[in-house]
């Protein structure tokens, strides 16, 4: 009883520690996009490159028969390569976008209405008419968004448009992502597909990785370290680590460390003005994984 509680309290632990690595590493593209004026498209090339190929090296050195199989089947390849251009490339690209045009606390938070796209997905795919729960919790989505993104006046917007449609382009692509590879995942395993598709995608934007920001010193250098290598690959692998000592549901629940993390860093560091109608607009949002835990719709963890 005590080894299976300890356990459990490890996965926990794993499961915080992934999300509060991605709230940092929001917060430090922020500060690379106002204060060393590096562009969301490099900073994108170098995070999916580097953690690509540091994701590939961890699966050779724990997996290696496993890496390469993938590369034998013709239709594996083929839905390998449309999850890197289709899935993972455009929501790396539109949360980082989301985070330049308003603040990593907004775009963390716009990001997690996903769920409610997924659960709009499943109903159209399959005609079915939504369960009581998930009216519920677009319900609940809708009214989070317009106190999030208004601050709770009709008659404006609390942040940019250019932020606010890429937030939501973000909580698209993070639905595509989380749909599009599941039978990927299912025979080939998370760190195969996520580090291919990872190198894929950044090789889109190999021409804006190759030129390094006039700007960018020794701190906005260990800076970039830090999203790739703590932001990407350590938050990647204690959440996929945490799923060997918990169930599912409770990895997705404690995803909200994610978004809280990055309202506090963002209103303590960047003096980002986060009143009552934001507050209450970010829990409601947040209220929709709670609703959709159980039972859970297909989630990857590929941040």
């Amino acid at each position: 009883m005590e080894k299976s509680s300890n356990l459990r309290q490890r996965g926990i632990i794993l499961a915080i520690a992934g999300p509060l690595l991605w709230g940092f590493s929001g917060i430090a593209a922020q500060y690379l996009f106002t204060v060393d004026q590096v562009s969301p498209q490099w900073l994108v090339g170098i995070r999916m490159l580097g953690a690509g190929v540091l994701l590939l090296g961890f699966g050779y050195l724990t997996q290696p028969h496993s890496m390469l199989t993938l590369w034998h089947q013709p239709r594996a390849i083929g839905a390998l390569l449309i999850f890197s251009f289709i899935g993972m490339l455009p929501a790396q690209l539109t949360y980082f976008m989301a985070i330049k045009y308003s603040n990593a606390a907004t775009a963390t938070i716009l990001q997690f209405l996903s769920p409610v796209l997924i659960i709009l997905y499943f109903a159209l795919r399959q005609w079915r008419r939504p369960r009581g729960i998930d009216l519920l919790s677009m319900a609940l989505a809708l009214l989070g968004t317009f106190l999030l993104v208004t601050h709770g006046q009709l008659t404006r917007l609390s942040i940019s448009p250019t932020g606010l449609v890429w937030g939501l382009l973000t909580a698209l692509s993070t639905a595509i992502y989380t749909i599009f590879p599941r039978k990927l995942l299912r025979e080939f395993g998370a760190v195969p597909v996520v580090g291919w598709s990872m190198l894929l995608g950044g090789c889109g934007f190999l021409p804006f990785a190759l030129r390094q920001p006039a700007h960018l010193n020794l701190p906005g250098l260990a800076t970039v370290a830090f999203v790739v290598v703590f932001g990407t690959l350590f938050a990647y692998l204690f959440i996929l680590q945490s799923l060997r000592f918990i169930a599912p549901t409770v990895t997705s629940l404690l995803g909200a460390f994610e978004p809280l993390t990055s309202t506090i860093l963002t209103v303590l560091i960047f003096q980002v003005q986060f009143g009552w109608p934001e507050a209450v607009g970010t829990l409601l949002i947040l209220a929709t994984t709670g609703l959709q835990a159980l039972p859970l719709h297909p989630k990857n963890f590929t941040k």
